[in-house]
């Protein structure tokens, strides 16, 4: 039975992983669409958020059939329970990528990115793409100096998301009210993308340590058990 059980908790962590790949591939897309004003790559992205979401319910109903038949105590109820709580960053990390191709197809054939941010949202959506990758590889590995970097490059794009409104919301902006809608929500979709991959690091650092206030503290440099 516990073969059986550890059996489950590594079916866990794989499809956390196959999910997370799917967003690194959701917000690629999303941002190249939305910087190219790709309507075709747009709508890929809008459609296949619904795999993301059904494999993000299925990995949910796993975990609570863990949780129902196996009983996990301690360590292992830890494992599974963030396992719920990843699942569902994840998904809105979909949800967000989702939203990014939205305006691009809204806006379609003009382009979603107002003049003179272009670059600045070149970077941000660089950015993303990074730390989505990076998350993927923090979940298959659990090497909590990954966490480390996803926590810089969340920095940097605060630092570009703060930047954007002040653009929008400076005397020299001349953009027209729908540029600047479009401005200020691509920019917090961007964010808080992030933010949400910076949440999951933090739980990785959390199951790996025990200890929640490490978790805003530098990661460590060992490498985790298996989620």
């Amino acid at each position: 039975m516990r073969e059986v059980f550890h059996q489950s908790l590594e079916d866990v962590q794989s499809r956390l992983v196959e999910i997370a790949d799917l967003v690194t591939i959701a917000i690629d897309r999303a941002t190249r669409a939305f910087g190219t004003s790709d309507v075709s790559l747009a709508e890929e992205v809008i459609e296949a958020d619904a795999v993301i979401d059904e494999k993000a319910v299925e990995l949910d109903e796993l975990a609570i059939e863990i949780l129902a038949r196996q009983q996990p105590v301690a360590r292992d109820l830890r494992i599974v329970v963030t396992a719920l709580r990843v699942s569902a960053s994840l998904e809105r990390m979909g949800d967000m990528a989702e939203h990014i191709a939205q305006l691009a197809r809204s806006r379609f054939p003009e382009r979603a990115i107002p003049k003179g941010l272009k670059s600045t949202f070149t970077r941000m959506g660089e950015l993303d793409v990074e730390v989505a990758r990076k998350l993927a590889e923090l979940l298959r590995t659990q090497d909590l100096r990954i966490a480390e970097a996803i926590r810089d490059a969340d920095d940097d794009i605060d630092e570009l998301h703060v930047s954007v409104f002040e653009k929008v919301l400076g005397d020299s902006w001349k953009g027209e009210a729908t540029a600047t809608v479009d401005a200020t929500l691509a920019s917090r979709y961007h964010e808080r993308f992030a933010d949400h991959a910076v949440s999951v690091a933090k739980k990785v650092i959390y199951l790996a340590t025990g200890d929640w206030a490490g978790a805003d503290d530098d990661a460590a440099h060992e490498p985790s058990p298996v989620i």
